[in-house]
C-alpha cells in the first residue's frame, strides 16, 4: 500500500508530506483548494504525463516521491526486478518534473525510463473518476479482468501452451515448406551437382595434401640430377675412391720402413675414404627419396586441379565440398520424401490446432459462466447507487479463427442505464456520475480478485447526496478491507466512514504575498467541523455539527 508521499514545488504545493494508512482515506476540501494538484502530481509519479506548468512560479524544477510497502511476491517487484532495480526494502517511486518540461524518473534511486515507472505504478495504483482512461475503463483489461473474476488461470494457461505448439507447428511446416519448393524450383541443377560432387568424392584436408605432394614432387625433379652427379663423383666410374684405397695398400706397405712418416697418412687416407663412403651413402638414400613417377605427379595435379575447379563452380573452399555435397544429398532427398514429410507436418499442425480448439472452447466456455456470475454480482449492487434501472452486461464475441494466446474471446464491460435504451461499452453510453458508480460497483466485487494495493477514487460522489452517498461511503469502506483506499469527496457521508481524514486548503504564506496549498490529517474533534461544513456550507450551525456526529457514530457502528 501507499505508506507517504511528499510532494515539492509542484503548482501551489511548496512542501507536502503526508502519511497514509491502510484502510479508507478521505480528501476534503474547498473547491479550489488542490485535491486536483495532489492527484496530478501523484499521477505524475506513477508515471503519468509531465508538464512544465506543473512546477511552482519561478523554481526551476518540482518534484514527488511516493513510498510503498508491499509483498515480496507482488507484481511490481518483479517488474522492477526485471529491470534489474534492487527491490529490497519499500518500493520508492520518484519523478522530478523540470520547468522546461524535461522529467527524470527513479525506482529505489536508480534512474528508469518512465515506461518502466508507469508499468511499475500501473501494478501499485488505481486511479477512478468521472473521466479516466485508466484500469476498468480500458477495454483491453476486462479479458483478464473477467478470467482473474473466474479463477480461470488453469484453463488461460493450457490455452497459452496450445496456442505456443499451433505456433511452433506452423512455423515448421512454413520453413519446410518454402525449403522443398526451392528445392523443387532448383532440382534439376541439385541431382547434376550431387551427381559430379559423388563421382569428385572431395574429402576434408584434401587440398592441401595434394597441394603439398605436388610441390615435393616439383623440387625432387629439380635437384635429381645435381643429386646424381655428385653420387657419381663419390661412388662412381670417376670416383676417386679406387685411386685412393690403391694409395693405402702401397704405403702400407712401405709403412715398415719409415713407420712415423708414412702412418699418418695412411690413418689420413682412410679417414677419408670413410668420409667418402658415408656420404655415398647420403647421396644414395637422397636420390632414391627424390625418385618419383612421373603418372604420379600427373595423377595428383589432375585430382588438385579438379578440386579446385569443382570449389570455383560451387563458389565454396574445397575443403567444404563435401559439406555442399551432403546438404545437397539432403535436399534431393527432401525433394524425394518431401509430400510425405509435408503430409506428417500438416498432421500434426491439425493435432495441435484441434487440441487449441478444444482448450480455448474450455475456457471460453467458463468465460461465459464466469460472466453471468459477475453480472449477477455487480447487478446486486447497482440499486442502492441509484442504479436500479441499470445493467451490467460482459459482452463476449468469439471468434474461433483468432487463436489467440488468451483464447478466442473478446471481452468488454456493456451497461444499459435504462429499460428500453441500446445497451453499449460502458464508456460510450454512461455520463460521468453513472460511470463512476459502475466502476465502484465492478471493484466491489473485483476486490479481492487480484487488484491494484491501492485505489484512489475522485470524486465519484459528485451529483449524489443522501442514501446514495452513503452507499457510496458505504461500498468504499468495504472494499478498504481489502485494499487502500484514497477517496477525494466532497460527500459528509464518504468522509464520515473514512478511517484517516486529510483536509486540504489554501493557506498564504506570510510575506511572500502568495497562497499554498497545506494538507492537515484530522483529528475527532476537527473532523466533525469539517464534516459540519461539508453539510452546512460557508455557515456551520449546531445542527449541522449535531447531524455531523450523528454521521460518524453511525459509520462506526
Amino acid at each position: 500500500m501507499l505508506v507517504q508521499l511528499a510532494i515539492r514545488d509542484i503548482v501551489l504545493i511548496d512542501k507536502l508530506d503526508l502519511n497514509f494508512a491502510s484502510g479508507l482515506s478521505v480528501l476534503t476540501g474547498e473547491t479550489g483548494a488542490g485535491k486536483s494538484i495532489l492527484l496530478d502530481a501523484f499521477s505524475l509519479a506513477l508515471g503519468g504525463r509531465g508538464d512544465g506548468s506543473l512546477v511552482r512560479h519561478g523554481e526551476a524544477q518540482g518534484g514527488i516521491t511516493a513510498v510503498f510497502d508491499v509483498g515480496l511476491d507482488h507484481p511490481a517487484r518483479r517488474i522492477a526486478a526485471e529491470s534489474e532495480i534492487d527491490t529490497e526494502g519499500d518500493l520508492i517511486l520518484r519523478r522530478t518534473q523540470m520547468a522546461d518540461g524535461r522529467t527524470r524518473a527513479f525506482v529505489n534511486d536508480q534512474p528508469v525510463g518512465v515506461q518502466v515507472l508507469r508499468a511499475i505504478g500501473a501494478a501499485l495504483v488505481e486511479i477512478h473518476g468521472q473521466h479516466d482512461d485508466r484500469a476498468l475503463a480500458d477495454v483491453t483489461t476486462h479479458r483478464a479482468i473477467l478470467d482473474a473474476f473466474g479463477g480461470l488461470s488453469g484453463p488461460l494457461d493450457a490455452v497459452a501452451k496450445a496456442a505456443k505448439t499451433v505456433k511452433t507447428a506452423r512455423t515448421t511446416l512454413a520453413e519446410h515448406r518454402a525449403r522443398v519448393e526451392t528445392a523443387r524450383r532448383e532440382a534439376d541443377f541439385l541431382r547434376h551437382a550431387v551427381e559430379e560432387l559423388a563421382a569428385l568424392d572431395p574429402k576434408p584436408g584434401e587440398e592441401a595434401t595434394l597441394a603439398e605432394r605436388r610441390t615435393v614432387m616439383q623440387q625432387s625433379e629439380k635437384v635429381a640430377r645435381e643429386l646424381n652427379d655428385a653420387l657419381a663423383a663419390v661412388g662412381g666410374s670417376h670416383s676417386s675412391v679406387p685411386q685412393l684405397s690403391s694409395a693405402i695398400r702401397k704405403l702400407e706397405r712401405r709403412a715398415a720402413q719409415l713407420p712415423a712418416l708414412v702412418e699418418p697418412c695412411v690413418a689420413a687416407l682412410d679417414a677419408a675414404l670413410v668420409a667418402l663412403d658415408e656420404a655415398r651413402a647420403v647421396l644414395d638414400a637422397a636420390v632414391s627419396e627424390a625418385e618419383f613417377d612421373p603418372r604420379e605427379l600427373e595423377r595428383v595435379e589432375e585430382r588438385l586441379f579438379a578440386l579446385r575447379a569443382a570449389s570455383r563452380k560451387y563458389d565454396v573452399a574445397a575443403d567444404d565440398l563435401a559439406a555442399l555435397r551432403e546438404r545437397y544429398e539432403a535436399d534431393v532427398a527432401a525433394i524425394d520424401a518431401g509430400e510425405e514429410a509435408l503430409a506428417g507436418l500438416e498432421a500434426t499442425l491439425a493435432t495441435a490446432e484441434s487440441a487449441y480448439a478444444k482448450a480455448s472452447e474450455k475456457l471460453s466456455a467458463g468465460r461465459r459462466r464466469a460472466a453471468k456470475a459477475l453480472d449477477a454480482a455487480v447487478q446486486a449492487e447497482l440499486p442502492p447507487l441509484k442504479l436500479e434501472r441499470a445493467r451490467f452486461i460482459t459482452e463476449i464475441v468469439t471468434d474461433p479463427e483468432s487463436r489467440d494466446p488468451a483464447g478466442i474471446d473478446r471481452v468488454a464491460f456493456w451497461a444499459q442505464t435504462n429499460p428500453g435504451t441500446k445497451a453499449g461499452p460502458m464508456m460510450k453510453v454512461a455520463s460521468g456520475g453513472e460511470l463512476s458508480r459502475f466502476m465502484l460497483a465492478l471493484k466491489v466485487v473485483l476486490a479481492d480478485k487480484g487488484s491494484a494495493p491501492t485505489l484512489i477514487f475522485d470524486e465519484i460522489d459528485t451529483g449524489v447526496g443522501g442514501a446514495v452517498a452513503d452507499a457510496i461511503g458505504a461500498r468504499l469502506s468495504r472494499l478498504s478491507r481489502d485494499v487502500q483506499v484514497v477517496a477525494v469527496t466532497h460527500a459528509p457521508q464518504v468522509a464520515a466512514r473514512a478511517v484517516t481524514h486529510f483536509l486540504i486548503a489554501k493557506d498564504a504564506v506570510k510575506g511572500a504575498g502568495r497562497v499554498a496549498t497545506r494538507v492537515a490529517s484530522l483529528p475527532v474533534a476537527a473532523r466533525r467541523e469539517e464534516i459540519a461544513r461539508m453539510l452546512a456550507g460557508a455557515t456551520v450551525t449546531d445542527e449541522a455539527r449535531a447531524a455531523a456526529a450523528r454521521l460518524l457514530e453511525g459509520a462506526a457502528v
